[in-house]
């Protein structure tokens, strides 16, 4: 489309405005018409037989000589307004295919093409996407401070001197019931939107839960990171491998044995992610520091859990990060 416009030649004055004082051939024509009917109807009236009542003449003369003149200048203006209109529409279509002519080449030297509509449409729902994150990460983040709030004052009673202590040392976290897979699969996910309230409970029994509590707000941190380079874990579509391969993994296999868990293939976000290991020490020492996270809670969590939940344990938010991750970092080498 460029070569097209840029190889079309220009009309010489097309960037002209149309001269209205110009006599063209229309107004040429329409004088010599409204002449040559003068002359015969005033011949006619002149050298004609007289009719009756000098008024009836002077109305029939007046009909006769002047309202085809009339009309005759009519046509003649119109056609001239018609050329006017075409100039300048011309004219107009001319500047327009400038304009983009000259947008086009200062795209090819910057090397920089248009923007396609389907990528304005992708980085409003990345947009969109982060705005989201955002809000979801900072309400966990308020969660795990209320948390923490908690854990403070509870430790201060129990450490008081008005409080007697427990008789055995027993710690507070051993009083709560221990997690559920589900919860445990569903606060990996995080919530869905700021109204999602079951993953919201989810997340809040997962983190009086010290260990899952620990992978938690690693893979919030990590999450956090990734999506400061575009980088979102809905969007990518990994291959999920077999329940088996998870258990080879958590009894201590690496390696190429467990090569099927890497199933992230999305090349731009491998890219981004490996770029920022290499660049960014705080990036790298999170996201290592999720990785042995993840170790340690999966390889607790498998013994207990069934094939579907293993499954559904792969298809996390968290899951998938430890899947680009994994490669990224030469897990599955």
């Amino acid at each position: 489309m460029a070569d097209e416009k840029q190889s079309r030649p220009t009309p010489p004055g097309l960037y002209d405005r149309t001269d209205a004082s110009a006599v063209t051939g229309v107004e040429i024509a329409a004088i010599g018409a409204t002449v040559v009917w003068v002359l015969l109807s005033g011949a006619y009236f002149l050298f004609g037989q007289p009719t009756e009542g000098a008024g009836i003449r002077f109305l029939l003369a007046l009909m006769v000589i002047v309202l085809p003149v009339a009309l005759i200048w009519v046509a003649a203006l119109s056609a001239r307004s018609a050329r006017m209109m075409r100039g300048e529409s011309a004219r107009l279509q001319a500047a327009i295919d400038a304009i983009r002519q000259a947008y086009v080449n200062q795209a090819q030297k910057g090397r920089n093409e248009p923007p396609h509509p389907g990528l304005m449409k992708r980085l409003d729902e990345i947009a969109s996407g982060q705005k989201n994150l955002e809000a979801t990460l900072a309400m966990i983040g308020s969660t795990r401070m209320a948390e923490a709030s908690q854990n403070a004052v509870a430790a201060n009673a129990a450490t008081s001197d008005d409080q007697p202590a427990l008789s055995l040392g027993t710690p507070a976290e051993a009083l709560q019931p221990p997690l559920s897979n589900a919860d445990f699969i569903r606060a990996l996910n995080f919530p869905e939107t700021a109204e999602d309230k079951e993953g919201f409970n989810a997340l809040r029994r997962a983190l009086k839960d010290r260990a899952a509590a620990q992978l938690i707000q690693a893979a919030q941190d990590i999450l956090t990171l990734l999506s400061q380079d575009g980088i979102y874990m809905d969007d990518l579509r990994p291959d999920l491998a077999r329940p088996e391969v998870w258990r080879t993994f958590a009894k201590g296999t690496r390696g190429r044995a467990i090569a099927p868990l890497g199933g992230v293939r999305d090349r731009s976000s491998l890219a981004l992610a490996a770029g920022r290991m290499k660049q960014d020490p705080i990036f790298r020492d999170a996201a290592h520091h999720f990785l042995r996270r993840f170790d340690r809670s999966f390889a607790g969590f498998e013994p207990n859990a069934s094939d579907a939940e293993i499954t559904e344990f792969a298809g996390t938010r968290s899951a998938r990060a430890f899947m680009l991750l994994g490669r990224v970092a030469g897990t599955f080498d």
